[in-house]
């Protein structure tokens, strides 16, 4: 028999496949800067356009409270002005009330006055014969003169206005101003004396 030459054939391991990762490039010193650059400008950016964002919102919002403010001070102004009116003709109308009632009660005083200065004229004059017998006929011709100057002063108040009454005191105080503070004076004493007995 033959020999069968047999070969033994060997085989090479295969070669391991190496899947080897691309590691991705490594940056250099300036590619890193320069991507870190572009980084802060787009925040930069970002933050530029976030800011003027609200402040422009911020603009808006105090126009609008100042838009506001302003329709509210112009309503108050309105308000007051209307109420100063009101006040004004309410204080006119008081004024012109009080003025007409003055004037009423000037015109009795005076008529008070002309009849209390005729009845005092009058006792004057009633109390002549009485300072006849007293004291003579002189005083008594005294008493009957001052009598017929208090009624002759009484008419002269009572044909008056209250204008001209005013106008010759005045032209009183300014020719003697000395008499015109003595009558003052008595005039008041009398006034209180009046209004003391009346309680």
């Amino acid at each position: 028999m033959a020999e069968a030459n047999t070969t033994k054939t060997t085989r090479k391991p295969a070669a391991k496949k190496t899947t080897a990762k691309k590691s991705a490039p490594k940056k250099t010193g300036a590619t890193a800067k320069k991507a870190e650059a572009e980084t802060t400008a787009t925040g930069t950016t970002e933050a530029k356009s976030r800011f003027n964002a609200a402040l422009a919102e911020a603009k808006a919002g105090a126009a609008a409270l100042r838009d506001e403010a302003g329709n509210r001070a112009g309503a108050y102004r309105e308000q007051a002005k209307s109420r100063g009116d009101d006040v004004m003709s309410d204080a006119k109308e008081y004024g012109d009330k009080a003025k007409a009632r003055a004037g009423e009660l000037a015109v009795e005083g005076k008529a008070a006055a002309s009849d209390a200065i005729a009845s005092i004229g009058k006792a004057v004059g009633d109390t002549a014969g009485q300072i006849d017998e007293r004291f003579g006929e002189q005083y008594g011709d005294y008493a009957r003169s001052a009598s017929r100057s208090l009624a002759e002063t009484s008419a002269k108040l009572e044909a008056k206005s209250l204008e001209e009454l005013g106008e010759d005191t005045r032209d009183a105080i300014r020719k003697s101003p000395a008499a015109a503070v003595g009558i003052a004076a008595v005039v008041g004493f009398l006034v209180a004396r009046l209004f003391r007995s009346g309680k």
